[in-house]
């Protein structure tokens, strides 16, 4: 299969199951809700090494919020529910509740499953927070110093999608990153799915295991340019000089498949000689995304 000038190889992304969230982040000014997901998904682009991924999915009008303020939705995933219970403690209260003018809120409304986060930050109040129930729903008003931090007692989570990924093989490094710039600008505007990758884009891909036993995971060798006449087993041709991935965590499968295929599309151009994607052979992640299957 082709798109334009550019080969869809015949493979499957192996992606895996996570559990998911949505943060609503409101603030005076959308800067400062801004300021404050920035920080919360600071350190969050794989699991492997930093226990939870993480990404800002979108900016919200006030009229889209729960106080009719300026926000920002994020998008937080981790291997199991007790994991993103404590990393939703941690990172809100330590970058979100400290931001000034915040308030933070649950922004799933399907899932039956929950974790108390407001209801632990709480004690951060010394025995002055108070409790108020709207619409059957606990919220928090813990003093702060510029006044008061509200937020949602329970947060809901559910089973989501994580590790979709395409990889862009190019002829040069400008075209390849230009490619993946653009094709990260069209996946995030699908609705339910994070790139938690610096500005989307990975350069690291990265295989299981290592000559190291110590390492978890390495450099993924059959895609590094720079070593293709010292590996037997490289996945490059001769005019392949650069390889650049993006992965996409999402909240359900559709959402991930989705924004794979506007990431395809986007991508494939002259210079981009193949779209491809990684897989262990199906042994490990519970989704096998097959590319030309979501392209039909």
């Amino acid at each position: 299969m082709k798109i334009k000038s550019t080969e869809i190889d015949k493979t499957f992304a192996e992606a895996f199951s996570l559990w998911g969230a949505r943060i609503i982040i409101t603030a005076e000014t959308t800067e400062w809700a801004k300021t404050a997901a920035y920080s919360m998904t600071g350190f969050a682009t794989s699991i492997i090494g930093c226990g939870c991924e993480a990404g800002i999915e979108t900016e919200l009008a006030k009229t889209k919020t729960p106080d009719k303020r300026p926000g920002v939705s994020v998008l937080f995933f981790t291997l199991d529910k007790k994991n993103i219970q404590e990393r939703l403690v941690e990172r809100i209260g330590q970058c979100v509740m400290t931001c000034p003018t915040t308030s933070c809120y649950n922004g799933l409304n399907d899932s039956e499953e929950t974790v108390n986060v407001g209801g632990q930050l709480r004690y951060f109040g010394d025995s002055f927070q108070i409790s108020k129930k709207l619409n059957g729903q606990r919220f928090w008003r813990i003093p702060v110093m510029d006044g008061e931090f509200v937020i949602e007692e329970e947060f809901k989570v559910q089973k989501s999608v994580g590790g979709g990924n395409i990889f862009l093989l190019g002829e040069n490094p400008d075209v390849t990153l230009q490619a993946a710039k653009d094709a990260a600008q069209s996946m995030r505007k699908i609705s339910g799915v994070i790139l938690p990758f610096p500005d989307g884009v990975v350069r690291s891909g990265s295989k299981v295991g290592s000559k190291y036993k110590a390492l978890p995971a390495s450099t993924n060798h059959a895609f590094c340019p720079t070593l293709k006449g010292i590996v037997e087993d490289t996945s490059l041709d001769d005019d392949v000089n650069c390889v650049l991935e993006i992965v996409v965590d999402g909240l359900n499968e559709k959402a991930v498949k989705n924004a794979m295929r506007a990431g395809i599309k986007t991508a494939a151009r002259k210079g981009i000689k193949k779209i491809t994607a990684g897989n262990y052979g199906g042994k490990l992640g519970q989704y096998k995304i097959n590319l030309h299957d979501i392209l039909k």
